[in-house]
């Protein structure tokens, strides 16, 4: 088995815990169930928020849903000017034998445009 990242991003409307547990939920869940990735291959999962994001750590969403075993970090987004507002960024580190080019990360929402240089 390999070590592979998959990358993806997702933005909040409003900053609020429910929008919060919405959009994380729906990116994560995307993520694994575009890639066929089981529980089982995840190694950790790192999250990163823009600085207008206070009401919920991203992480917490993720427990909510069955990765209570995963270590699960969040960290705070660079602040640059003109950068995406209301912002989460997911890197989730696995164990699989595929290829990197094998793998879909997942933009949605306002983060659609994030990676303009990756399939959609």
């Amino acid at each position: 088995m390999a070590l592979r990242g998959l990358r993806g991003a997702t933005t909040l409307d409003e900053d609020t815990p429910e929008a919060m547990r919405e959009r994380v939920q729906e990116l994560v869940s995307r993520m694994l169930a575009a890639n066929g990735i089981g529980k089982e291959q995840l190694v950790s999962i790192l999250f990163t928020a823009t600085d207008d994001l206070h009401s919920l750590f991203p992480a917490t969403a993720a427990r909510e849903i069955g990765l209570g075993d995963v270590p699960l970090i969040c960290a705070r987004e660079l602040d640059i000017v003109g950068g995406t507002q209301r912002c989460v960024r997911v890197l989730m580190h696995l164990e699989d034998e595929r290829p990197r080019s094998a793998f879909h990360h997942v933009y949605l929402h306002g983060a659609v445009g994030l990676r303009d240089d990756l399939p959609a």
